[in-house]
């Protein structure tokens, strides 16, 4: 007894500064430190003047934190904008998904090598359920979602905005996909965005790479790339940060399987 009197004694601040948190949500997270998915504390908190361990005097406020409720470092509050593990794979298997069904928008789906490489793509993503008749029944619904489609002018804007000089060129010939779609237009570049922006920062340069791939891989899968099939490709490459140089030698590295 007299031993831990005298430890404390020891660790006992006279005067000092102490933060007092106060927790003000939870949730899960990635947690740098522990490697992997979390429950997290959002904390706020003020700095206090203590005298022998009482708070008498007020110091301000800190900037909030995000404690990790199993190792309990702390972090800013900037960490939460790093997906979990869990939401990661998700937005990978959506990503994988929106672009195999762009490139199947742009060239169709009337070849079956072309609709066996996106059934590939996609169940190797993660929807391992996924079949042809899903797929096409996914195309079916785009085409007849009408109020999603782009009109002649919104297309002509799109593409002169998006893809340049490229898209420039397919405007006089009006390359829409052999299902109806059109494939470089406000509806599927929306649905390419989205899907792809907020996957791309978390991404090293060769996983962005590789969904690209994919997108080509399905292209080319009977025969070259057609004008309509280059342009998703390109908004694919601008969605995920790539360079329009890295995007052209990445889509020429892809060749036709015959």
């Amino acid at each position: 007894m007299v031993h831990a009197q005298a430890r404390r004694g020891r660790d006992l601040c006279v005067i000092g500064v102490r933060t007092l948190w106060r927790t003000v949500g939870d949730g899960e997270f990635f947690c740098p430190d522990c490697g992997g998915d979390r429950n997290y504390r959002r904390r706020t908190g003020r700095r206090r003047i203590v005298v022998l361990g009482l708070p008498v005097l007020p110091r301000g406020p800190v900037a909030p934190v995000v404690e990790c409720a199993a190792c309990g470092c702390r972090f800013g509050t900037e960490v939460l904008d790093h997906p979990t593990t869990t939401r990661f794979s998700a937005m990978l298997r959506d990503a994988v998904h929106t672009v195999a069904l762009a490139v199947l928008a742009a060239g169709g789906t009337d070849s079956p090598a072309v609709r066996q490489a996106a059934v590939g793509a996609v169940r190797a993503a993660g929807f391992t359920d996924c079949g042809e008749e899903q797929l096409l029944e996914l195309i079916e619904a785009l085409a007849a979602d009408t109020g999603r489609l782009p009109g002649a002018a919104a297309y002509d804007a799109e593409v002169a905005g998006a893809a340049g000089a490229a898209g420039a060129a397919l405007q006089g010939g009006r390359d829409i996909g052999r299902d109806g779609l059109d494939p470089c237009g406000t509806a599927l570049a929306i649905e390419l965005h989205e899907a792809l922006e907020p996957l791309a920062p978390h991404l090293a340069p060769t996983g962005r790479e590789s969904i690209l791939l994919q997108g080509a891989r399905i292209a080319v899968a009977d025969g070259p790339y057609r004008p309509a099939e280059r342009a998703v490709l390109e908004t694919v490459g601008r969605a995920l940060m790539i360079c329009p140089d890295d995007t052209a030698r990445l889509m020429a590295a892809m060749r036709a399987p015959f």
